[in-house]
């Protein structure tokens, strides 16, 4: 709802006091819609607190409007800005004028970065490392662009880069979330040493509407997934994930812009203060503390382990049943049985219709991959298990399930092995357990299994599977992300080698993540690798993806998969890298 000098959401109608009481009375899905009034103060307006503002890397390639750099400085001291601005002006006069040219609007993409918005933020970040300029970065996205287009451009690849960018660098790094930070497009700009949020923002890792969707199979519950999920910036302040709130004592942002950022400039000048004489070795012993600290999880030892295979067992002759449903090109069923020789040689793929006959566990990849008997779990992970900490619907119950069905105590497992009699620390990650969804627990697995390798001075070897972080722990278990990446950026500064396995599926929170890393290795057979999974994309184009979409095929075409190999392969091409200088 609008009127021509403003816009106003139904539940604004008629107000004019937005106290704090008025604002605690709204529903968790209309604090929702606040974190992205349109008239919230966007990056651009933030820049006044800044002097000697200067843009860098201006382009006019589609998605480089999206995410800004800037340098400038702070009372003297040097910074690099990097901002994610989600449309043209937060002044709702101008926009209206702006909407009439759909070109214009159409370059704003509705807030949702591509795989060039991200390009810019780690070219950014190597700015600031030659110039030593403090990183302070301004967040405000739905989340990234989900199309086939952003997916051919690497967009997994460029979010996980901009994640490893930010751990890495010698520089203090501040994140602040002005409005809505939601999925992916957030975390690219959130793993870093300070992450403070505006009082009425949003942090989430699944939009309410997505959720709803999933857990009551329609959008219109939208309201109780919001509430069931903790998405306001201040649930995330009481769950340890943003550091510090920015006041809008006024009233919300939209109302009182000059005050909202005037709160903005007295929080930020606390910390650009206390950080500007930090020494980098500081700055990453400070940043090793923080995120060694960060997550939630339970601990516990009465989770039996029960190794399950799902590759499937071939009759005496060596055959398997042929799956359901296939039809070759023509459209002819096909009936006739399946060699198991064959089919493992395709990586358990279908060379008729391409249906995947199964998605190996974590423990066939144990036995696939380590020398026979050699695989021990660790004793410092097998004991972290995943955390309920929203009281979600049904999770309780979901995780027991899972447990039995997969013989794991979570989605992933961690112990040291030997790869031809060479040490290693293994990691396996199985998709049969909520997807093998990223959570508190993975991010916490593997910064100890990272410790291990470190003190043993042993490779890291890491096998990919799964999707986004899981909704049922909220943005928590989207915020272990960094973690992961910051614990395999300290594997690598200790010379040792990480070498990830992208199997089906690689896709959102584990792809960005640990999928993203080290020497990665592509099974030859695997589908679904990237970032959103084929049907959000297809949901969002409204038209079919291309028939060889996010196979390992099409990401070498693309110029994503550098390493393709077999599955009968793998253990030898980790043992050449492995033994190479």
């Amino acid at each position: 709802m609008a009127n021509n000098n403003h816009f106003y959401f139904p539940f604004e109608k008629g107000v004019e006091n937005f106290d704090v009481d008025f604002i605690e009375s709204l529903t968790e899905y209309e604090k929702y819609q606040l974190s992205f009034h349109p008239e919230r103060p966007k990056y651009l307006d933030y820049l006044s607190l800044f002097d000697d503002v200067e843009e860098d890397l201006k382009s006019d390639t589609f998605g480089a409007c999206l995410i800004q750099v800037h340098r400038a400085s702070f009372k003297g001291i040097p910074l690099l800005l990097i901002g994610q601005q989600s449309g043209p002006t937060s002044d709702y006069r101008q926009f209206q004028k702006i909407a009439t040219d759909p070109t214009e609007l159409e370059k704003w993409n509705h807030g949702m970065p591509t795989p060039v918005s991200y390009e810019k933020a780690i070219e950014g970040v190597s700015i600031a490392n030659a110039e030593n300029r403090i990183i302070v970065i301004f967040v405000d996205t739905p989340g990234a662009d989900p199309t086939e287009e952003s997916e051919a451009g690497g967009i997994a690849w460029k979010i996980g880069g901009t994640i490893q960018a930010l751990v890495e660098t010698p520089m203090p790094t501040i994140s602040v979330i002005i409005n809505r930070g939601c999925s992916g497009g957030a975390i690219a700009l959130t793993g870093t040493d300070v992450t403070l949020a505006m009082e009425n923002s949003t942090y989430l890792v699944i939009s309410p509407e997505a959720c709803s969707s999933i857990l009551y199979h329609d959008r219109h519950h939208a309201n109780e997934a919001a509430e069931i999920s903790q998405i306001t910036s201040k649930e995330g302040f009481d769950n340890g994930i943003v550091d510090e709130l920015i006041p809008e004592s006024h009233g919300p942002a939209h109302r009182y812009k000059r005050e909202a950022i005037a709160a903005a400039e007295d929080v930020l000048e606390k910390h650009i203060s206390f950080m500007k004489d930090m020494s980098p070795s500081n700055v990453f012993e400070n940043r090793v503390n923080r995120w060694a600290k960060m997550g939630q999880w339970d601990e516990g030892d009465s989770i039996d382990r029960s190794p399950k295979s799902r590759i499937p067992t071939p009759s005496p002759n060596g055959f398997i049943p042929r799956h359901k449903g296939c039809k070759d090109d023509m459209g002819k069923r096909v009936f006739d049985p399946v060699s198991f020789d064959h089919l493992y040689d395709k990586d358990f793929v279908c060379d008729v219709c391409g249906h995947r006959y199964t998605r190996l566990s974590a423990w066939d990849y144990i036995d696939l991959l380590l020398d026979k008997n050699t695989f021990i779990e660790h004793e410092k992970t097998a004991t972290v298990l995943d955390k309920d900490i929203l009281n979600f619907p049904g999770y309780a119950d979901k995780l027991k399930e899972e447990r039995e069905k997969t013989g794991l105590p979570s989605a992933m497992i961690t112990g040291d092995g030997k790869v031809d009699e060479k040490d290693v620390v293994f990691c396996a990650n199985d998709f049969g357990f909520l997807g093998g969804s990223f959570c508190m627990s993975t991010g916490e697995k593997i910064w100890r299994a990272a410790e291990i390798a470190i003190e043993k001075k042993v490779p890291m070897i890491i096998q990919a599977a799964g999707g986004g972080a899981r909704m049922h722990t909220g943005c928590s278990s989207m915020v272990s992300i960094p973690k992961a990446q910051l614990a395999i950026s300290r594997v690598e500064r200790e010379g040792l080698k990480v070498i990830t396995i992208i199997s089906d599926p690689t896709l959102g929170g584990v792809a960005i993540g640990y999928g993203s890393r080290g020497i990665r290795l592509f099974e030859s057979g695997a589908g679904n690798i990237g970032f959103s999974g084929k049907r959000v994309v297809e949901q969002y184009v409204g038209h079919p993806v291309s028939k060889a979409f996010q196979k390992t095929a099409w990401l070498a075409d693309n110029g994503h998969a550098n390493h393709v190999v077999k599955l009968a392969n793998l253990k030898q091409a980790i043992t050449q890298f492995i033994s190479e200088k």
